[in-house]
């Protein structure tokens, strides 16, 4: 794959890429340069995840090496949302969803936070930085991170580890979601004290939770979300229920699951199942195609809600799968995971 194609696969549905430049000279530089994603266990993996891990996937298509850490430890510093004691069984679970969530051309290497975390080295790397940081600046790269309802002082070294993670990783891509910005903005000012390089930071951006606008996807407002192990029909209902008005773009969930997930490659293609009254099938070849004709009024809702959950109960079944017959580890997990 040429730079050009490798760069634009790269780009596409990113928020922000810091800095582009830096990404040209390391593709140029480096023939299989490394990327990271960090996920913190702490609850149901759901479809909200799918947007960063989709994009792993494509810079995995990129020639891009891909790691995949579980940030166990981190989990367990923002206010005990994964308590110790069940960091390791929440860690098993994610690994499975990101295995199974997506077509990986190769599995992702998969390293848990706790592997490495607790090495001197690590230890030291992470004491040094805290000590050149401000509370003040710490806050403000916890506070989008953490949840911060009663800020403890775990909650405001989790972001100084994320800045340490990179560099124990020996990573040169670091991708994440927006809201992780103020964070590894924080590691690229700070990184270069300890001697250590800057990385590129890719960040995607978040989608809308299914009740609409203002409404982020989260565990504890279920209505907001799917689970990548939901059943076939709880899909359906879910999709069945979310936010869509006719010709409506902006905010618009079903058209962001589109756009950032089931859109995953030039090669990739929507086909909408309609009776020949309504129109008949219609096949959509890229995401612009499928928004027009949305926003154009020539799309109903209820075709796109069918669309998007048969491709999504297609797209999942690995996954629902592999825990139809594990029932137990959910059990083990607590009825957030299969209620």
């Amino acid at each position: 794959m040429e730079l050009k194609e490798r760069l634009e696969l790269i780009k596409i549905n990113t928020q922000e890429i810091v800095t582009e430049e830096d990404l040209k000279k390391l593709l140029k530089k480096k023939k299989k340069p490394v990327a990271y994603i960090g996920i913190a266990p702490t609850g149901p993996f759901h479809i909200g995840y799918l947007l960063q891990f989709t994009k792993l996937w494509q810079l995995q298509q990129a020639g891009v090496k891909c790691i995949v850490l579980l940030a166990d430890i981190h989990a367990s510093l923002d206010e005990l949302k994964a308590p110790w004691k069940k960091a390791k069984l929440l860690a098993d679970y994610t690994g499975q969803c990101v295995k199974l969530a997506l077509p990986w051309k190769e599995e992702p290497e998969i390293v848990r936070g706790s592997s490495f975390e607790f090495d001197r080295k690590y230890v030291e790397d992470t004491l040094r930085l805290s000590s050149m940081i401000t509370i003040k600046r710490a806050t403000r790269a916890a506070r989008e991170v953490c949840r911060m309802a009663k800020p403890r002082v775990s909650e405001l070294l989790y972001p100084i580890m994320q800045s340490i993670d990179q560099e124990a990783l020996d990573v040169d891509i670091s991708l994440a979601g927006i809201e992780n910005r103020h964070a590894y903005m924080l590691g690229r000012e700070y990184l270069k004290k300890l001697g250590y390089k800057s990385r590129v930071e890719i960040y995607t951006p978040l989608i809308t939770g299914l009740k609409g606008p203002g409404v982020k996807m989260s565990s504890s407002k279920p209505e907001t979300l799917i689970r990548v192990h939901d059943p076939e029909d709880k899909i359906k209902r879910r999709i069945s229920g979310a936010y869509c008005p006719l010709g409506e773009i902006r905010d618009n969930p079903l058209l962001q699951i589109c756009k950032y997930i089931l859109f995953k490659d030039k090669k990739s293609t929507i086909t909408v199942k309609r009776p020949k009254k309504y129109g008949g099938d219609v096949h959509f070849y890229s995401y612009e195609d499928l928004e027009n004709t949305f926003k154009e009024g020539k799309l109903h809702p209820t075709d796109l809600k069918n669309t998007v959950a048969d491709e999504l109960v297609s797209m999942l079944k690995p996954v629902r799968d592999y825990f139809s017959k594990n029932k137990s580890i959910l059990k083990k997990l607590g009825p957030n995971f299969y209620s």
